[in-house]
């Protein structure tokens, strides 16, 4: 049973609630379709359960739910707060809008939020030791350029570290790969620590990923790219997006530009591959396209997959960004957030 986040690496805490699944304190279960995700407080991102785990655990969340009175309940979503700060979603039969409201508005809103907290409060730090004599902004800018956002793997296996300049410099091109379309990631071949930061190490390279390797990449990139997440109307538009594309693979082929094609600007004329000149609906439509592209391929059987990736995590984990903070501190986050 795995007990760290595959998307942000923290630690997803645990529940004395469900005895045949004490991990997460926010679970979200769809009865109907076998399916229980632990949702990060962190990133709020849905980490799905491997199968083995999941039947029983499901069948005691659906009890503990309709023991519980529900905060909020609509046709085909109820949120219940168990005891224990334990919260459970009962997903029944909603529309992918509906669903999606759900599954990533409150993770984009949140994400925006920080992010803006974050660089605001860094420029006040910076401004704050410039005035009092020690200018700390180019280490501050040095530190936000270097350090690791992202870890994916290639086709090989090898692992591959991303720093924001190389996730701005991501790709999606028309290529003669099986579903039409390849990614080409720019990248740094090691790490290394730098106080409480992974700090990307090497020379930048550059690969190309295709097929299932390029949908697990960009499920690990794109929320990177798309650093300020989007508000509801971005999400229901979105939707609409990979409704129209009928399935996720096909919405990054129908986007995939040809190699040279360019966007006509104002001044300068940019790149039509480069994900960041896209729309940010298109953006965050294939952000969550990946994600379901990668839960489709753990339902229909390739949980090696998804095994694989919640190794990764809990590997990445023991080197995060806060490794240094005590566990003390962490538990008196997680009871006082």
């Amino acid at each position: 049973m795995f007990k760290t986040c595959i998307y942000c690496n923290r630690n997803l805490g645990d529940n004395e609630v469900v005895e045949d699944f004490p991990i997460g304190r926010r679970l979200a279960f769809d009865q109907e379709r076998g399916r229980l995700w632990v949702i990060c407080e962190n990133c709020r991102r849905w980490n799905l359960s491997p199968l083995e785990e999941r039947w029983e655990a499901i069948e005691e969340c659906e009890r503990r739910f309709y023991d519980t009175p529900k905060s909020y309940s609509t046709d085909n979503i109820g949120l219940a707060q168990v005891s224990e700060g334990l919260q459970l979603v009962r997903i029944g039969r909603p529309q992918r809008r509906e669903f999606a409201a759900w599954r990533y508005g409150r993770e984009f809103w949140q994400r925006r939020v920080l992010n803006v907290v974050a660089a605001a409060v860094q420029v006040a730090i910076g401004i704050g030791t410039a005035i009092a004599g020690a200018n700390l902004l180019p280490l501050i800018f040095g530190i936000r350029a270097n350090r690791v956002v992202a870890r994916v793997r290639d086709e090989k296996g090898g692992r591959l570290f991303l720093t924001p300049v190389e996730v701005k410099r991501l790709k999606l091109f028309r290529a003669d790969a099986e579903d039409g379309w390849a990614l080409s990631v720019h990248y740094r071949p090691d790490q290394r620590r730098f106080l409480f930061w992974s700090m990307a190490k090497g020379k930048r390279q550059e690969t190309e990923l295709a097929g299932a390797t390029a949908i697990r990449a960009a499920g690990h990139i794109l929320p990177r790219l798309n650093e300020y997440g989007g508000t509801d109307s971005q999400v229901r538009k979105a939707v609409t997006l990979i409704e129209e594309a009928r399935a996720p693979e096909r919405l990054f082929h129908s986007v995939a530009a040809e190699r040279g094609a360019l966007v006509p600007d104002r001044i300068f004329d940019r790149d039509a591959t480069e994900l960041k000149n896209l729309d940010a609906n298109v953006r965050l439509a294939l952000e969550m396209a990946a994600h379901e592209e990668s839960e489709r391929c753990a339902l229909e059987g390739e949980l090696a997959i998804l095994e694989e990736a919640w190794r990764e995590a809990e590997e990445i984990a023991s080197i995060a960004d806060r490794l240094l903070i005590p566990e003390s501190v962490e538990e008196w986050i997680r009871k006082h957030r």
